[in-house]
């Protein structure tokens, strides 16, 4: 199947799967869907792993992002798809998931849940080229730095959950 024609998890206001589509479709009439996001952050929790989108991502090209992860796929669980976009995206395999907390985002056609994770690991990142084109360690200040900045590159959805990962989770 190519990309547009993936079937994908439907899901309901509430955050249940309901059903399956095709990926083109729920971009196309903004059907409820979910993702499985990870934020890798170092050993001790000092820094947290960014990496650039590449222009030709069908959502959000060219940004920045701070969660590795991807739409449910039919079928999928939330942190299946977490583990299989973690080790796509940035080479990553084997790291324990600690589920965090489900962020919805609801603008214009996007309307997706977001079942985020938190992983430590210190490398090696392996990029997949087609998705990710550059990747760096931020300190936890210039990220929230960042965040803070309505005129940095950074995905919507992804700055918003990183802005409640810091109000929930960040101290830990």
């Amino acid at each position: 199947m190519s990309g547009g024609d993936e079937l994908v998890a439907l899901y309901d206001l509430g955050g249940s799967a309901v059903g399956a589509a095709t990926r083109s479709r729920v971009r196309a009439e903004g059907l409820w869907h979910a993702a499985g996001v990870v934020l890798v952050r170092s050993g001790d929790g000092s820094s947290v792993y960014v990496h650039l989108r590449t222009p030709t991502k069908d959502v959000y090209p060219s940004t920045w992002d701070c969660w590795a992860g991807g739409v449910v796929a039919a079928g999928e669980t939330p942190e299946g798809c977490a583990r299989r976009e973690l080790a796509e995206e940035l080479g990553v395999h084997g790291v324990e998931l600690r589920p965090l907390f489900t962020h919805v985002h609801d603008v214009g056609t996007i309307r997706c849940h977001n079942f985020a994770f938190e992983a430590r690991w210190d490398g090696p990142f392996v990029h997949q080229p087609s998705e990710v084109v550059e990747g760096r360690w931020l300190t936890l200040g210039e990220l929230r730095s960042w965040l803070d900045d309505p005129e940095s590159r950074f995905v919507p959805d992804g700055r918003l959950g990183a802005l409640e990962w810091f109000r929930r989770e960040a101290a830990r």
